[in-house]
């Protein structure tokens, strides 16, 4: 025992002092905002052009990957998810069916590097490989795309693929003739459809309407400024631009430079499109045109709703109505109609009233009425049906935490729900309203995981030190003894009223079969409960975001699931506010912490190309640059503050968050840091914002990240063996 602890005690030294020499190199900046001097003491790791700096994030992670190389089973979660995958078989994912009963996938082999385009005529039909990611540009060195997203058209004749490289999100979309399999050799650049609105066939199959990003290089300032709303015909040169909704096609419509003009989907027969002008409000202002008159190069688009009508997923009913969920004069929100030619938002049909404790989170109309599903603290899902005046539930096969929903549209009966859980693999069915009965219909077979057969899920709620309840989940071994001594993990986002939904999470269920705790902190900022929770960690409110992991963290001590030398937080993103603030207000709390491609700097985001000013504030307003100094972890570092064992990561290719975020926030905790704490920071060079990466490298990014945790919590099964003194 003696010799095991003098061989840690050698590598936590070597450690220390290898990294002691390698410090980043500092060149002050001061700014000042309102009177207030910010001291920004590595500014000059902003230029990513700099080779000294690029230099020191080589170094960095080539010794971040030394020092994980040496703790034992760094692999398990890699070779066991990549096991998982061939124990399956296969996966499938980005499902599309047509009116006609066309189904369109991306399918997966287990020992498969990138996910296939594969088409079949029906749910029985016979799958047909229509397109391998690895035949794109095949000729080209070092090349290396995923497909990212697909739509076919409204017969089913032609199909859009969206291809990314190396982490990017902006991609090249292809056009492919279903039948003959030929791809046409126009090509769309300067696209980024998963998270833009999509690809929007036209009525007659003849072209579509995308978002085009005017700007394509992810370092400048004019990324994601002025993007456009544009109409391509097929054949025609993708490069003439034919702009029909854009801030510079319709300057009467007041758009802002950084706010994103899509079109909503639609069904084929409507008479309208409705454009919604994207930012980062949470509810937001549309505007309508007779699809008659853009085609015809019209630019007489209405205001349609605004965001004081407090109106979200509008979609276009019957010839002469919308449905919407509205949030107006509610403190949670109620499924509503108005008319198209004299909407009034605010005072609408109301078709579902608001619902106590469950709150809608999404619906489909069909030919039979309109499904709607709600959720409870964001982690208990219901299905309903509203026909004729009448609120039926429809009881799933199973109790699930999220429930997605499926239709071809309002002129047809076919609908199908996908369930899933933090325990429970996603499974598809078919509903028969005939005989109110679901019926399976996977693509995948169900695969059995007798490894997982004794993890137990518990959603409970806690007492925040303001006393609002903060939805919690756990994940952990039912034989599970609370004696404080099992290693606890908890992840925490609470951003842009985005929903911490449940999913079969392999790698969490992993993490509780070896003895641990998986804990998701549902903490404000997020949508767990609607608009409210949002704006309870907003701006001035964002300290509830980490208060509530704060208060999380230490019931779960107190009800003696953990201890504090046995907690690691993790977030991703905006997340990075949340566990750095957390870290940095109660360093003493947490044993480790995980920040992934996370914002550490935001008072320094609006020197970013994918500026949030609306999500976090602005420094040009004196409030708003309190708040953003308030939630910047950079700026909380302190010198002599003993920290908690920390591993950064950042992207190259990352365009949400820039790169130097993170790789700022670890040199001034390296530099301040007391403790004999390690201090990791990996950069993926090939990389971007999680995404766009072949499976197996997300699977290694998340296995170093867990294995880092496992072993600063102690679990005797990843602590290093030697010392890497050598």
């Amino acid at each position: 025992m003696k010799i095991k602890i003098f061989i840690t005690a050698l590598f936590s030294i070597a450690f220390l002092d290898a990294q002691k020499t390698n410090f980043a190199s500092s060149k002050t900046v001061t700014d000042n905002y309102f009177g207030t001097n910010i001291v920004d003491e590595y500014r000059n790791l902003e230029n990513l052009e700099d080779p000294q700096t690029i230099n020191w994030m080589k170094s960095q992670t080539a010794y971040t990957n030394s020092a994980l190389d040496l703790i034992p089973n760094k692999n398990y979660y890699l070779e066991k998810r990549i096991e998982f995958d061939k124990r399956q078989g296969y996966s499938v994912s980005d499902l599309k069916i047509t009116n006609s009963d066309k189904y369109f996938y991306l399918k997966k082999n287990g020992d498969g590097k990138v996910a296939k385009l594969y088409y079949r005529n029906g749910f029985l039909g016979k799958e047909e490989l229509l397109y391998d990611p690895f035949n794109y540009k095949k000729n080209e060195p070092n090349h290396d795309f995923v497909i990212n997203y697909i739509n076919p058209s409204w017969d089913g004749n032609k199909i859009a693929i969206s291809m990314a490289e190396k982490g990017n999100e902006l991609g090249e979309v292809i056009i492919m003739d279903v039948k003959t399999k030929q791809v046409y050799s126009e090509v769309i650049t300067n696209i980024e459809p998963v998270s833009s609105g999509g690809v929007k066939w036209l009525d007659d199959n003849s072209g579509f309407i995308y978002l085009y990003y005017p700007t394509s290089n992810p370092k400048s300032q004019d990324f994601y400024k002025n993007s456009q709303t544009v109409l391509y015909k097929i054949g025609t040169d993708p490069k003439k631009i034919n702009d029909v909704f854009s801030r510079k096609n319709n300057p009467d419509l007041n758009i802002a430079e950084n706010q994103f003009p899509i079109i909503l989907d639609f069904e084929k027969n409507d008479e309208y499109y409705i454009g919604m002008v994207v930012d980062y409000d949470y509810y937001r202002k549309t505007f309508i045109i007779k699809k008659k008159d853009l085609l015809a190069g019209k630019r007489n688009w209405k205001l349609f709703s605004d965001g004081s009508d407090k109106a979200k997923n509008l979609e276009l009913h019957k010839k002469d109505e919308v449905v919407f969920l509205s949030g107006y004069g509610s403190s949670s929100n109620k499924l509503c109609k108005t008319n198209i030619n004299t909407p009034d938002f605010k005072n609408a049909e109301i078709l579902v009233p608001e619902k106590k404790d469950e709150f809608i989170k999404s619906y489909r109309i069909t030919k039979d009425g309109i499904y709607y599903t709600t959720t409870k603290n964001g982690v208990e899902a219901k299905l309903y049906l509203y026909k004729d005046g009448k609120d039926i539930l429809i009881k799933p096969p199973y109790p699930s935490g999220n429930i997605r929903l499926e239709c071809k549209g309002e002129n047809y009966s076919d609908f199908w729900i996908t369930c899933s859980g933090w325990a429970n693999d996603e499974q598809r069915f078919r509903y028969d309203i005939k005989t109110n009965t679901l019926k399976p219909e996977n693509l995948v077979a169900i695969v059995e995981y007798p490894e997982f057969e004794d993890i137990t899920v518990k959603e409970i709620t806690i007492k925040a030190r303001d006393g609002e309840e903060i939805p919690l989940s756990l994940i952990y071994n039912k034989n599970l003894v609370k004696n404080g001594k099992s290693p606890l993990l908890i992840e925490a986002y609470g951003s842009y009223g985005i929903t911490d939904s449940p999913i079969f999470a392999k790698t969490y269920l992993l993490w509780a079969t070896q003895g641990a705790i998986m804990a998701i902190a549902h903490v404000r900022g997020g949508g767990e409960k609607g608009e409210k929770w949002r704006l309870g960690g907003y701006k001035e409110t964002k300290p509830n975001t980490w208060k509530d992991l704060i208060d999380c963290t230490e019931y779960l001590i107190n009800e003696k699931y953990t201890s504090k030398d046995k907690v690691a937080i993790w977030g991703v993103s905006a997340g990075g506010i949340t566990i750095g603030r957390a870290m940095t207000e109660r360093p003493d709390l947490f044993k480790a912490v995980i920040a992934e491609v996370g914002v550490m700097n935001p008072i320094r985001d609006e020197a970013t190309p994918n500026a949030q000013p609306k999500e976090f504030g602005t420094i040009k307003d004196p409030k708003e640059f309190k708040a953003l100094l308030e939630m910047d972890s950079y700026q909380h570092l302190k010198k002599g503050v003993k920290y908690p064992a920390t591993f950064i990561t950042g992207g190259m290719n990352d365009q949400r968050v820039t790169v130097w975020e993170p790789v700022k926030f670890a040199a001034k905790l390296m530099a301040n840091d007391s403790s004999a704490n390690p201090i990791l920071l990996k950069i993926d060079f090939e990389g971007g914002h999680s995404g766009n990466v072949p499976i197996t490298q997300r699977y290694a990014n998340l296995g170093d990240m867990f294995t880092f945790a496992l072993w600063q919590l102690g679990h005797p099964d990843y602590q290093p063996k030697g010392n890497n003194s050598k």
